[in-house]
């Protein structure tokens, strides 16, 4: 446009081609008008297509979910849903971000809330724009909350985008019976080279948009902007987590949601957490509002994990003082499991509190075996500490099953085995 218009001031006002006044407003007009047509056609950003990257998410409301995705255009795009494929009968817009770090900038990245979403649900929604528009996809909605309700979550720790990563997205996808996926931080492992989020949020699409996809911040998320001092730039603008309901101000660093029979704390290790901080304030005030007559199960993700037996990160200053500064009060609120990333490995603990085994401390499990670029960490402490129940040193995810308001099942499965095979496998009775 701006090579246009020096076009046309030459032609126009250049006394060497001495046009008449009455062709030069005629030109003038002329360029107004393709003016005005450029500014008519939305935005476009070529690098990306209309819709992708989808993942749907747990909104501030039970029967709210956010659909996420990027997009390359910035017009306020619309998402039409309901419960049955066709017809669509409801709408929602949302609204976009977008922001630059690095010499990057992102698409536009569009938020949209849908309401009225009933529990236990097939939603089915499509974006679109003019004659544009998306496939039709489907997620399910999670059961409704109350102790009655039986919860299964996948989670996962320190995903990564390498073929490792890959097969525990698809061992997740496969299988059918889980509600949500749980990251406990350290997803795309972009490290400011932001072309890698996009990447990463194309290789989570099948499984973010078919169940929500409910996030932490782990240590690759802060990506610190030399230039602006800003951190978590990208993980706060391509997620929307349910923070607002939860009473934080932090939006996706801490936040807490309930799904179904569990109450669920998400945490960042990497945010002011000792006593007197906004995080540690923020986290006395949810747990005193926890009604465990509604949600009997209290979970908690993390990513720096406050027991870990592994030489990799070991005794880090994240770790040792975020728990000097709450594991009290997960104690004393009566914290079911506490789930953790950061060390590339697989290690479950017994119940404890205080580096010592206790039947009413919380299960405290590292699951940062994900599948990420750096490798597993192979090298364990030893002789393993009396915490210390399990140790696996390979990629993998695992599952928890609420069965119902006493009973837990906590599997723990291995790519390298077929899914239905598991590799760790806990009951967890829950006193009343």
């Amino acid at each position: 446009l701006c090579k246009l218009a020096g076009v046309f001031h030459l032609f126009v006002f250049h006394q060497p081609f001495r046009i008449p006044m009455a062709k030069r407003l005629i030109a003038i007009w002329g360029l107004c008008t393709l003016l005005a047509i450029a500014l008519a056609v939305p935005m476009r950003d070529n690098r990306f297509e209309f819709a992708e990257q989808i993942h749907v998410a747990i909104g501030d409301a039970d029967d709210q979910y956010v659909v996420s995705f990027v997009s390359n255009s910035a017009s306020s795009l619309e998402i039409h849903y309901g419960m049955h494929r066709l017809p669509l009968t409801h709408t929602a817009k949302g609204d976009v971000v977008q922001y630059q770090q690095g010499g990057y900038t992102s698409g536009f990245i569009h938020h949209i809330t849908l309401t009225g979403i009933k529990p236990s649900s097939n939603v089915y929604f499509q974006v679109r724009f003019a004659n544009q528009h998306s496939e039709v996809l489907s997620f399910k909605s999670v059961p409704a909350v109350g102790p009655a309700s039986r919860t299964v979550l996948s989670i996962i720790g320190d995903l990564g985008q390498t073929s490792d990563s890959y097969r525990t997205v698809m061992h997740t996808l496969d299988d059918k019976d889980h509600h949500a996926t749980i990251i406990a931080g350290d997803l795309s492992y972009a490290d400011g080279y932001q072309p890698r989020w996009d990447s990463w949020g194309k290789m989570m699409q099948p499984l973010a948009s078919a169940w929500p996809l409910m996030v932490a911040p782990g240590n690759h998320e802060i990506e610190h902007d030399d230039e602006s001092g800003r951190e978590f730039v990208a993980y706060q603008h391509r997620f929307r987590m349910p923070s607002a309901s939860s009473g934080s101000e932090a939006g996706n660093l801490w936040y807490s949601f309930d799904i179904g029979s569990a109450h669920i704390i998400m945490l960042s290790s990497y945010s002011d957490f000792h006593k007197g901080s906004e995080q540690f304030a923020w986290l006395g005030k949810d747990l005193l509002s926890v009604d465990r007559s509604v949600t009997p199960w209290l979970i908690v993700v993390l990513h720096a994990p406050w027991y870990n037996s592994n030489t990799a990160h070991h005794n880090e200053g994240e770790e040792v003082q975020m728990k000097e500064a709450m594991e009290p009060m997960l104690f004393k609120a009566g914290v079911n499991f506490v789930f953790a990333g950061h060390v590339h490995a697989y290690e479950r603990c017994f119940a404890t509190y205080g580096n010592s085994t206790n039947p009413r401390g919380p299960t405290y499990i590292n699951i940062g075996d994900g599948g990420n670029r750096e490798g597993i960490a192979a090298a364990y402490l030893e002789p393993a500490p009396v915490w210390s129940a399990v140790r696996g040193p390979a990629f993998g995810h695992g599952k928890l099953d609420l069965v119902n308001s006493t009973h837990a099942q906590w599997t723990w499965h291995k790519n390298d085995m077929p899914e239905w095979k598991v590799a760790d496998d806990l009951w967890v009775v829950r006193s009343q």
